[in-house]
């Protein structure tokens, strides 16, 4: 197995991050450094002197208060996702929420899923639930929201919206740029107020308070992985 991904499965970090982790000279193999992640290895791997061995891989499904941040560490000392599930591996959040976006957030020591989740290619949905200020989001927003509307990195993926209440939509996003929603909602006349994501691909938020968290099924894996 290739470094990077040996230490991505071994909950070290994100393939990514692994690779990152690598090239800053940081892991030996049998006690020599090595700074090419696509090193063939079996075994006998440390990062920063502590040895890696390969964990168990899991996957956590967390509904994600407001206020806390989608990262494995802060260094403003803000809570983070990660605190909210007690697992002695090293977990990290597939993509993030807002600080003050709430829903479903998925943690887990699998890099390998974690980049097959991320990946443009795979255009894994995410369904969020938006009350927006200015009441009624008439038709025409909708349409533009549908469609497609122009941000300052290019225009959006058309989406799957419904509207909900006068003040309130339901959006379907098989993209995930940065706060991408929020803007949507901008770029058509109606900030969002509040946003909460419901569902992450076959997963929703249903029996899952706010808060607490679960361990993913095989199966749920495996739905995940088929998309």
């Amino acid at each position: 197995m290739r470094l990077g991904k040996y230490l991505a499965h071994a909950g070290v970090a994100s393939r990514r991050g692994a690779e990152e982790i690598v090239r800053a000279g940081r892991v030996t193999v049998a006690g020599q450094v090595v700074t090419d992640p696509a090193r063939d290895v079996s075994g006998d791997v440390a990062v920063d002197g502590r040895p890696v061995g390969a964990e168990d891989r899991v996957v956590y499904a967390v509904h994600k208060p407001p206020g806390v941040v989608s990262t494995a560490a802060d260094p403003q000392g803000r809570p983070t996702v990660v605190e909210l599930v007690r697992d002695p591996r090293r977990l990290y959040p597939i993509g993030r929420l807002d600080a003050g976006t709430t829903g479903l957030i998925l943690l887990t020591n699998d890099g390998e899923l974690a980049n097959l989740l991320l990946h443009p290619r795979y255009e894994v949905p995410r369904t969020y639930v938006a009350t927006v200020a200015d009441p009624p989001v008439r038709d025409r927003a909708l349409r533009a929201l549908r469609e497609g509307v122009q941000l300052e990195d290019g225009w959006t993926a058309p989406a799957r919206v419904r509207r909900l209440a006068p003040d309130r939509l339901e959006l379907t996003l098989r993209e995930g740029r940065n706060r991408q929603v929020r803007r949507m909602g901008e770029a058509v006349g109606h900030r969002v107020l509040a946003l909460r994501r419901t569902a992450f691909g076959p997963l929703t938020l249903e029996g899952l308070p706010p808060g607490n968290h679960r361990r993913l099924t095989g199966e749920e894996v495996e739905a995940l992985r088929r998309g």
